[in-house]
């Protein structure tokens, strides 16, 4: 039995959803015992991490383990190449979103209602976000690994966000070419579909709610 705690506007929660979609899993999905950050939450998870994954009495409370997790468990079909080299591009890839892009988009958000924001904070993240899609669409340009993998599971998401952020904070952010290759790849592919379509709805309605 697989059970997904999650919050449907987590951008980590949709990617390991596409993980799950990927793997033709069925799962269960709850919200967080007692809300998210709430007292119950942080006393079962120390982290207070969103999304955790529970299988057979394991809890993994990290959304890239968690990934791992599902690829090594059911390993058909495989997320990751069979050669090492390919596999550690993919890995890469997959790192450079979680700890290089998605942390600038993630700057952005305290400032996209207008009585918090900052437009000096909300140019300097636009210049930030623009070199780290330029950074990744070099590694994409340049890296053997192209197959879809875990690697390509959160970055999706995050470009849903900038597509949403772009003109409502005016950000003037362009996609490298090899990035938009990357992308149209990606989101033909079924699990990410799947996923796109419960997931833009819910962005556009937390997004339009917070512009109000």
């Amino acid at each position: 039995m697989l059970i997904l705690h999650a919050v449907p506007i987590s951008l980590y929660s949709a990617k390991l959803r596409i993980v799950l979609r990927a793997k033709g899993l069925d799962w269960d999905e709850k919200p967080p015992d007692g809300g998210y950050g709430s007292a119950e939450w942080l006393a079962r998870i120390p982290s207070g991490n969103l999304p955790v994954l529970v299988h057979d009495g394991v809890t993994i409370a990290d959304s890239e383990a968690a990934a791992e997790y599902l690829n090594e468990m059911f390993p058909d079909p495989p997320l990751l190449p069979a050669e090492p080299a390919a596999r550690a591009q993919m890995r890469m890839r997959g790192r450079f979103h979680d700890t290089r892009l998605e942390p600038e988009l993630r700057r952005l958000f305290p400032h996209i209602r207008k009585a918090q924001r900052d437009p000096a904070v909300v140019v300097a993240q636009a210049a930030a976000l623009q070199l780290r899609l330029g950074q990744l669409g070099r590694m994409l340009a340049e890296g053997p690994a192209r197959d879809f993998g875990l690697g390509d599971c959160g970055l999706v998401i995050t470009l849903q966000w900038l597509d949403a952020l772009n003109p409502a904070l005016g950000l003037g952010l362009t996609l490298p070419e090899p990035l938009l290759d990357w992308r149209k790849q990606t989101e033909a592919q079924a699990a990410v579909r799947a996923e796109l379509a419960q997931y833009r709805p819910v962005l556009h309605g937390w997004l339009a709610e917070a512009l109000a």
